[in-house]
């Protein structure tokens, strides 16, 4: 016997959590049930005596998805070719090329030997199986489907690590670009101009133009101890506070409406959390989750915390009775046409069939999407390089030329 702890819902859609005893988690869950109450989360108890000692993996403790998408296809392969869920693991095991990910591999196929169940297994080690990932492998395992989850489960990752690769892509020019035209700047502000500059009053020049004398006192500001003290130490420590304040509950979800009234960024986000939450939503559905699980699920996996929130209100109203299509419709973030198809499934019963439809739609939605920001963004960068070298030119050498031409110039 084992002693887990839970949080569930009863009837009335209130949160209880507390603790209980039973053989193996699937007979906690199955008792919970038996009291009227729908479990949201069961997981063993944490010890309250002894020592707790977890060793850090090498090399950090994070498994990188292009492990998992590999990982998560072979095994779906084999376990679809009738090879035995142990030997499996053993052989990917022994094939996996991070020393982190070999190490997860190696507990998870030493628990499943001793009798856990697969997702028991991988639930133990949430750096490499995402929630997500654990509910699916369970449902696969309760409805004798585990070959066709984990197909679901690796075309997922495949689409999800292509839509990501494509965003990263999408960034990395204007990035560069932006790196480039900053140090340019700063080494034309605290190098160049301040010699010329000094020429310019060697020369005697009083009169020189109002933005002649702005960026001259700007270059003087660019070498302070003060500039130089609040570019190494004040914006690091900016940089600093603001990510943990990004990391709040409630900086997330300010920063992420922040976001979300940004034009073209706008644009980006939306039609990429519509897309993933489509593919993640549709997965769980055919693997057998509930709709409130399998929202509530998908919910955390969005990316951004405004639309998580809409979806955990509507996973609390659909307990209450009312239908997915109907609280979509209310979202200002999902698009008329989502709520729409989504009603049609509910009528048909296909809902996962039909969701996968929006998956598809919107994910060739986010490539157009970003493909356009990419031609728009590059020209502007260029411009926007452009336009400071040659305000720096005007500022500078506008009045070499004027006293150059002065009548007295050649005395």
């Amino acid at each position: 016997m084992a002693e887990f702890s839970f949080t569930a819902r009863n009837a009335a859609g209130q949160t209880q959590k507390g603790t209980l005893t039973a053989h193996d988690r699937t007979a906690a869950m199955s008792a919970l049930r038996n009291r009227g109450l729908q479990p949201v989360v069961v997981k063993d108890a944490k010890k309250s005596g002894g020592m707790n000692i977890n060793i850090p993996l090498p090399g950090g403790n994070k498994v990188k998805s292009k492990d998992l998408v590999v990982f998560t296809r072979q095994f779906s392969t084999m376990v679809d070719a009738g090879v035995p869920i142990m030997r499996s693991l053993a052989i990917l095991k022994d094939q996996a090329e991070s020393a982190v990910f070999k190490k997860v591999l190696e507990q998870v196929t030493a628990d499943v030997q001793g009798g856990t169940n697969l997702s028991d297994a991988m639930a133990k080690h949430p750096n490499a199986f995402s929630q997500i990932y654990v509910n699916m492998v369970r449902a696969g395992e309760a409805g004798g489907i585990l070959d066709e989850v984990l197909g679901r489960l690796a075309f997922q990752q495949e689409k999800d690590a292509t839509l990501k690769g494509k965003i990263r892509a999408a960034m990395v020019y204007p990035i560069v670009i932006g790196g480039v035209t900053m140090i340019a700047f700063f080494v034309l502000m605290t190098f160049i101009v301040p010699k010329i500059g000094g020429i310019l009053l060697s020369m005697g020049s009083d009169n020189l133009p109002i933005y002649t004398k702005l960026l001259l006192q700007f270059s003087d500001l660019l070498k302070s101890p003060i500039f130089i003290l609040c570019a190494f130490v004040g914006i690091p420590l900016g940089l600093f506070f603001f990510k943990r304040w990004k990391k709040t509950p409630k900086g997330r979800y300010k920063w992420h409406s922040i976001l979300l009234r940004i034009p073209v960024i706008k644009v980006i986000i939306t039609k990429t959390a519509i897309a993933r939450f489509s593919r993640i939503f549709a997965s769980l559905m055919g693997a057998g989750v509930s709709i409130v699980e399998a929202l509530e699920t998908t919910a955390g996996a969005i990316g951004n915390a405004v639309i998580e929130k809409e979806l955990l209100d509507a996973s609390k109203a659909i307990q209450a009775g009312g239908q997915l299509s109907a609280e979509l419709q209310k979202s200002p973030h999902f698009p008329p046409i989502v709520a729409q198809m989504m009603a049609v499934g509910e009528e048909t019963g296909k809902t996962d069939e039909v969701i996968i439809k929006i998956a598809e739609f919107y994910e060739e939605e986010v490539d157009t999407a970003v493909g356009a920001l990419s031609s728009v963004i590059e020209p502007v960068m260029i411009l926007v390089l452009g336009g400071m070298v040659g305000l720096i030119a005007v500022s500078v050498f506008g009045p070499i030329t004027q006293i150059n031409s002065s009548p007295g110039a050649g005395a």
